[in-house]
């Protein structure tokens, strides 16, 4: 009887009937979404008897790290190891990084952290685990896609608490995805009254307790500069001829993997008669993860050819004049005007939140990466995670346009050395 999950799962750990590719079971802390995701992957891989084939033959594991998957997805509480019967107990092969049933089925763990890892193995099942903390999650999910290519219908299910994540609004909003949710009371019978009681006190109705307690997903955060509100009303479809268009970049000048990205965005404005009636629109977000400096450079001297931009506008603080040598290695003739910060982060995006309250700024729609860096910025610094590449690019693109047009900022000679 305890392995006969059907009969005891809550509702939102019972998969969805119906035609879908991805199952997304979004859940507060101790929701049993961990749970959800063993027993999912036992339905798909066991058959009515130990030795009989099931629905999937491969499935892979997919964690925010290696460690993860093994802790918490396989010899976890509520891992594979915990929830299979006796005699359907798969053995955990460490060296090979593969789960293997009595009837021949495999699961093989992954890391987020080396999408790579994911080109040439295929599979007929998946499970996603804490999707939302992915730091490449984009890469991954997409090179999981692609080795999802087995049986007739291969699916996945992901198990995340919802932290924002461009990814996870994505993957929502797709019409092949089904979702349940679950607070974490949900599963209270299963977790110390003291736990529930602490947590409670501690964090009930706080925006921290919305998403890590109630399961929901938070798209700003309190102070933030800008809300979601505020920028839906800023939307423009179809922008009016522009007379000035720059290209504005936040370097990523190292070479390393886990390096931050390169915010590349184009900006333009329209400024006819006095300066208070000018108006910009943000156009386009060229962002990329580059594998080295001269990548990105391309990719932003690409960027000002597609739109007949004006020039590049970039942040020189580290790099200093290299910034203009690698972008002039690309195109020795374009147009470039370094930019130095002598402010931090906050006070900068100060007056362009104050653009945004005046109404002086559009958006093209498909901004949602940048518009999640935004609502997460507040005057006493950036909430998200890892840097706000694309804000800062922003920054300098209406600095450049609309704050401070006529004036480029001197590089300290000790910069330029």
């Amino acid at each position: 009887m305890p392995y006969c999950f059907d009969i005891w799962a809550l509702s939102h750990q019972i998969q969805p009937a119906g035609e879908w590719r991805a199952w997304v079971i979004l859940g507060g802390r101790g929701a049993g979404k961990t749970r959800a995701g063993s027993e999912w992957v036992r339905q798909q891989v066991e058959g009515a008897r130990p030795f009989a084939p099931g629905r999937a033959r491969r499935v892979a594991l997919l964690g925010e790290t290696y460690d993860q998957v093994r802790d918490v997805m396989i010899e976890g509480d509520s891992g594979l190891l915990s929830c299979a019967p006796p005699d359907r107990r798969p053995i955990w092969k460490a060296s090979a990084r593969k789960l293997i049933w009595p009837n021949g089925a495999e699961a093989q763990a992954f890391s987020a952290q080396d999408p790579e890892a994911l080109r040439g193995p295929q599979f007929d099942a998946a499970w996603a685990d804490e999707l939302a903390k992915w730091k490449k999650g984009q890469e991954a999910w997409d090179m999981l896609q692609f080795a999802l290519r087995l049986g007739d219908t291969p699916r996945v299910c992901v198990t995340t608490t919802p932290r924002v994540s461009p990814l996870l609004k994505d993957l929502l909003a797709s019409p092949t995805t089904v979702q349940t949710h679950a607070p974490t009371m949900a599963n209270r019978a299963n977790l110390a009254p003291s736990f529930l009681a602490e947590v409670k006190a501690r964090y009930g109705g706080t925006r921290l307790g919305q998403q890590e307690l109630m399961g929901q997903m938070l798209s700003e955060v309190d102070g933030a500069m800008w809300s979601t509100a505020q920028l839906s009303d800023l939307y423009c479809a179809d922008p009016p001829q522009l007379d000035r268009v720059v290209v504005a970049v936040d370097p990523a000048v190292t070479a390393k993997g886990t390096s931050d990205a390169c915010g590349i965005l184009v900006v333009g404005a329209k400024m006819c008669g006095p300066a208070e009636d000018w108006r910009a629109y943000v156009l386009a977000d060229y962002t990329t993860q580059a594998a080295g400096p001269l990548e990105w450079a391309t990719a932003a001297v690409a960027a000002r050819a597609h739109h007949n931009a004006d020039r590049l506008v970039a942040e020189v603080n580290q790099g200093g004049a290299l910034i203009e040598t690698l972008l002039r290695q690309v195109d020795p003739h374009v147009p470039f005007r370094a930019r130095y910060a002598a402010k931090g982060k906050s006070a900068r995006a100060e007056p362009v939140a104050a653009l945004y309250e005046q109404g002086k700024v559009r958006h093209v729609p498909g901004l949602t990466a940048l518009e999640e860096q935004m609502c997460q910025m507040t005057p006493q610094g950036y909430q998200g995670t890892g840097s706000p590449d694309r804000l800062d690019a922003l920054v300098w693109a209406l600095t450049e346009l609309m704050i401070d047009p006529s004036k480029p900022a001197k590089i300290p000679r000790a910069r330029q050395l």
